[in-house]
C-alpha cells in the first residue's frame, strides 16, 4: 500500500492513517462495505460505509494516476523530451486530466494539420518562426524545405503556421490559465433555435438566457443540455477573446523586434479560434455536465435510500387498488407477510357506469372476508376517482378500514418481468401491479428492490445520465440499506439477497433452492450446506441474515455468530435469562470484565434490549386517511399534512392528496440560506405545509414549509437588508438577483424589482 497516497486519504476524511491503513487491508482481504462498516467498528474506529467507499473509490483513483504518471514519463522519455522540468510537473499532478493535458504535446497524433506538416519536415521553420529572428528572408528559409508534398513557398510558410497554431493548442500551462479566467469571467448564453420544436414550452426560460458560468445551478445545467440535445436552444460561451489573445502574445512574442512577428501573430490567433478555445469551451461545458450529472446521481442516491428506509406496515392485510378507467381497477388482497390472498376487478370509471353499487360490494366483500385494514391505492390513472370511491365506502359502511396513496412508478415494470410472471403465471399483468401496489405499502424496501431503480421516480434528469455511474452509485444506496436493514432468511426474495453481505445472485438463489428442498433455516450455521457459501462468505453474510424462531435466540439479532459467546457471557454477568425487554439492566462492573470493545458491546447490549428491531421505524411511513382532499377545498395559507415524493435542486414534490403533487420551492423551505432541498427533507418525510399558491387551470399548487407569517417576516428582513444595499448595486445585477431566486420571466423579475425597491427604478 502507498503510504503518500493512504495519508492524503486520511487527510481529505480528517481520519487517522491507521484506519484508512485498516480498511484497505480488510478490502484486500475480501471484505465488504457493509460487514466492515457493522462488525468491524473497533478496528477502523466506526467509520460508516460512505466513508469506507470514500477510501476505496479515492485509493483506487489515486493508483490509477500513479500508475498513468509513471506510464507518461516512460512514453516522454522514449522521444528523449523528457526535462527535469517536465517530471516535475507532470509528478505534481493531482488529476488525471493534469496529466493529460501535460502529455497533449508528446502524443502521437493523427492527420491534424500540424501532424502533417510535421511530417513533412517543417517542424524547424516554425521552430525559426517561434525563435522570432531579428531579420529573415523567410521565403528564402521556406524555399529550402520545398518538396513532393510542399509544392509551394506558401504551403511551406502555413504549414509552419498550423505547427505553431497547435503547439499554443498543446500548451498545458496556457491551457490551465485560460480555463480558469474563462470560468470566473464568462457566461453561458442560449437562444431559442430558428426551426425549434417545444408544444409544451418546457425549455421556455432559455429561450433567451444568459448566465455567469462560476453561478450555474446544476438543474439549470441539466436542462440546458437536455435542451441543446433534442434541438430547441443553441448555447454559445461569451467571454473577453481580445484579452485572452493578448496574453498568449505576451506568452509567445518577446519584446524584440522581428520581421516575422505578423507572421507568428497570425498562427497564434488561428491557434487560438480554430483550436485552443473551442477545445477549452468543450472541456468547460464538459466540466459543467460531468458536475451536475454527478450531482444528480448523488440527488437520485440519496432520495433511494430515503425510499427504501421508510417504514413498514407491519401485521395488517393490505389491499392493493391499481386504478384504471376502461380497463377497470384491479384488486390484489396481501396478508401480513406479502403473500397473495385474493385478486379481483371493478369497472366503476367506465363511461355510463352510474350506479356504482356493484362494484363497491366486490370491494366490501373483499374487505370484510380477509379483515382489510388498510387499503393502498395507486397514484396514477384514476387515482383521485378511486380514492373518492374507497372514502365514499369507509364512510356508508363504517368501516374500520384507512387508506393511503402509493406511488406506483414502477409496478408495471415488475409486473412484466420473469420473477413476477414465475411467481404469479395465472395472474395478468395489471394483477400483478395490484399485488405491488399492497406490497410496497405494507414492506416497501422488500418491493422496491425488485425494481429498476430507474423506474421508481425518485431521479431529476435520470435519462441524462451516465449510465455506468448512476448504477454503481444506486447499487451502494441499495446496498446500505438492505444491509442496515437486514433480512428473514426465511422469506426474502432472491431479488432482496443478492444484497446482502457477502451474497450475490448466484448464492441468493441456492439460499432459496435450499429452502425450498428443505423447509425454513432453523440456525444460521445452516447457511454453510448451501451451495456457494463458504466460510468467507458466511463471516460476511450471517450478522445480516436472520432466522426467527429459530433454534438460537440470537439468529434473529444484529448479533454476529463470532459474538455469540461474548453475547451470552453479557447475558450472564447481568443475569438475563430472555431477549427483548428495553428495561434489562446491565451490571456493567461484571460486563466490564469481559474487556468487550466498546463499540461491540454497545451493539450486543443494544440487540438484547430489542432484538427485532427494524432500522426503518425511525422513519415515518405511509400518511394513512379515511377521506378525500379537492382543489376546491383548497385556500392560500391552508395547512396540510404531506409526503416527500421527490427531492430535486429547485424543491421537493409534495404529496398533499391530490391528482398531482405540489412543489415546495428551494426558497420557501427555511429562514436560512440552503444550498440543496436535501439539507431540510428528504424522500419519504411526512411534512406539515401551507398552501402559498393555487393554479386551478393547471390543476398546480404550490406549497411552502414556512407559515404565511414566517414567510412575511423573513421577506421583510430581506428587503430591508436589500434596500440597504440598493444604492450601492445597479438596476441590473439586482434583477438578475431576484430571478436566480427562482425561474420567472423579465416583466415578473421587474414587477418585483419595484415591489422591493419602490420608486428608486420606476
Amino acid at each position: 500500500m502507498d503510504a503518500t497516497i493512504i495519508k492524503a486519504i486520511a487527510e481529505q476524511l480528517n481520519v487517522r492513517t491507521a484506519q484508512v491503513e485498516t480498511v484497505l487491508k480488510m478490502l484486500e482481504e475480501g471484505d465488504t462495505v457493509p460487514f466492515i462498516a457493522r462488525y468491524r467498528k473497533e478496528a477502523t474506529g466506526a467509520l460508516d460505509e460512505e466513508q469506507i467507499l470514500t477510501i476505496e473509490k479515492t485509493y483506487k483513483y489515486e493508483l490509477n494516476l500513479a500508475e498513468r504518471k509513471e506510464a507518461v514519463l516512460n512514453l516522454i522519455e522514449t522521444q528523449g523530451k523528457l526535462t527535469e522540468e517536465l517530471k516535475q510537473q507532470i509528478n505534481a499532478c493531482t488529476k488525471l486530466s493534469q496529466v493529460e493535458d501535460l502529455y497533449k504535446p508528446y502524443k502521437q497524433k493523427k492527420k491534424t494539420r500540424a501532424a502533417i506538416a510535421i511530417k513533412n519536415g517543417l517542424q524547424p521553420l516554425a521552430d525559426l518562426l517561434l525563435s522570432l529572428p531579428e531579420k529573415v528572408d523567410i521565403e528564402k528559409e521556406a524555399e529550402k524545405y520545398l518538396n513532393e508534398e510542399v509544392k509551394t513557398i506558401e504551403d511551406a510558410i502555413q504549414g509552419a503556421k498550423d505547427i505553431i497554431a497547435e503547439n499554443i493548442s498543446d500548451n498545458a500551462q496556457l491551457r490551465w490559465k485560460f480555463k480558469e479566467l474563462i470560468e470566473q469571467t464568462a457566461s453561458i448564453e442560449t437562444k431559442l433555435k430558428k426551426d425549434a420544436v417545444d408544444e409544451k414550452k418546457i425549455y421556455e426560460m432559455y429561450y433567451d438566457y444568459s448566465e455567469k458560468v462560476k453561478e450555474m445551478a446544476d438543474h439549470r445545467i441539466m436542462a440546458i443540455d437536455r435542451a441543446e440535445k433534442e434541438k430547441v436552444i443553441s448555447v454559445d460561451m461569451n467571454y473577453d477573446v481580445d484579452h485572452l489573445k493578448d496574453l498568449a502574445h505576451q506568452h509567445y512574442l518577446s519584446d524584440k523586434r522581428s520581421n516575422v512577428e505578423q507572421i507568428v501573430t497570425d498562427a497564434l490567433d488561428d491557434g487560438i479560434d480554430r483550436l485552443f478555445l473551442p477545445s477549452i469551451e468543450n472541456e468547460i461545458r464538459g466540466d459543467l455536465s460531468k458536475r451536475a450529472q454527478d450531482a444528480s446521481i448523488e440527488v437520485f442516491s440519496l432520495n433511494l435510500e430515503k425510499l427504501l428506509s421508510q417504514a413498514p406496515l407491519k401485521g395488517r392485510v393490505v389491499l392493493g387498488f391499481d386504478p384504471g378507467y376502461y380497463n377497470g381497477c384491479k384488486l390484489a388482497v396481501v396478508d401480513e407477510t406479502g403473500k397473495m390472498l385474493e385478486v379481483s376487478k371493478i369497472y366503476p370509471f367506465r363511461k355510463n357506469n352510474i350506479d356504482l353499487s356493484r362494484d363497491k360490494k366486490v370491494l366490501l366483500d373483499l374487505i370484510r372476508r380477509h379483515k382489510v385494514k388498510i387499503i393502498a391505492i395507486g397514484n396514477g390513472t384514476a387515482s383521485r376517482e378511486s380514492e373518492k370511491l374507497v372514502s365514499e365506502l369507509i364512510k356508508e359502511n363504517d368501516l374500520d378500514v384507512e387508506y393511503a396513496i402509493v406511488s406506483e412508478a414502477g409496478a408495471s415494470v415488475w409486473s412484466a418481468q420473469e420473477e413476477a410472471r414465475k411467481e404469479f403465471p395465472d395472474l395478468q399483468v395489471e394483477e400483478r401491479s395490484a399485488v405491488s401496489i399492497g406490497r410496497r405499502l405494507l414492506d416497501p424496501l422488500a418491493e422496491l428492490i425488485k425494481i429498476d431503480p430507474k423506474a421508481i421516480g425518485v431521479g431529476q434528469y435520470q435519462h441524462d445520465l451516465p449510465e455506468k455511474a448512476l448504477n454503481e452509485r444506486l447499487d451502494e444506496a441499495i446496498m446500505k440499506v438492505v444491509n442496515r436493514v437486514g433480512a428473514d432468511v426465511n422469506t426474502a426474495s432472491t431479488e432482496l439477497l443478492e444484497h446482502i453481505s457477502g451474497l450475490n445472485k448466484a448464492s441468493a438463489n441456492e439460499i432459496v433452492s435450499y429452502r425450498n428442498s428443505n423447509g425454513k433455516f432453523s440456525n444460521r450455521k445452516q447457511l454453510l450446506k448451501v451451495k456457494k457459501i463458504g466460510e468467507k462468505a458466511y463471516e460476511q453474510c450471517a450478522g445480516f441474515l436472520r432466522i426467527i424462531d429459530g433454534e438460537e435466540p440470537l439468529d434473529a439479532t444484529n448479533i454476529h455468530p463470532e459474538s455469540y459467546e461474548l453475547a451470552k457471557a453479557v447475558m450472564k454477568a447481568s443475569e438475563i435469562e430472555h431477549l427483548g425487554d428495553p428495561e434489562i439492566h446491565f451490571n456493567d462492573e461484571k460486563i466490564a470484565e469481559l474487556s468487550i470493545d466498546p463499540y461491540t458491546l454497545q451493539d450486543i447490549k443494544d440487540c438484547i434490549r430489542m432484538p427485532l428491531r427494524d432500522y426503518r421505524d425511525q422513519f415515518d411511513g405511509a400518511i394513512l386517511k379515511s377521506d378525500v382532499l379537492e382543489l376546491s377545498d383548497l385556500k392560500v395559507g391552508d395547512e396540510l399534512s404531506g409526503t416527500v415524493r421527490n427531492v430535486v435542486d429547485f424543491g421537493a414534490f409534495v404529496d398533499i392528496g391530490l391528482h398531482d403533487d405540489g412543489l415546495v420551492h428551494i426558497s420557501r423551505m427555511a429562514n436560512r440560506r440552503i444550498s440543496h432541498p436535501s439539507e431540510v427533507v428528504s424522500v419519504g418525510d411526512i411534512v406539515k405545509v401551507y398552501v402559498y399558491g393555487i393554479d386551478e387551470e393547471k390543476h398546480r399548487v404550490q406549497l411552502s414549509l414556512l407559515s404565511p407569517k414566517e414567510l412575511a417576516e423573513r421577506d421583510a428582513q430581506r428587503k430591508d437588508r436589500s434596500l440597504k444595499k440598493a444604492k450601492n448595486r445597479p438596476y441590473h445585477q439586482k434583477k438578475e438577483e431576484i430571478k436566480k431566486e427562482e425561474p420567472i420571466n423579465e416583466d415578473e423579475a421587474m414587477k418585483r424589482l419595484l415591489e422591493r425597491f419602490g420608486s428608486k427604478y420606476n
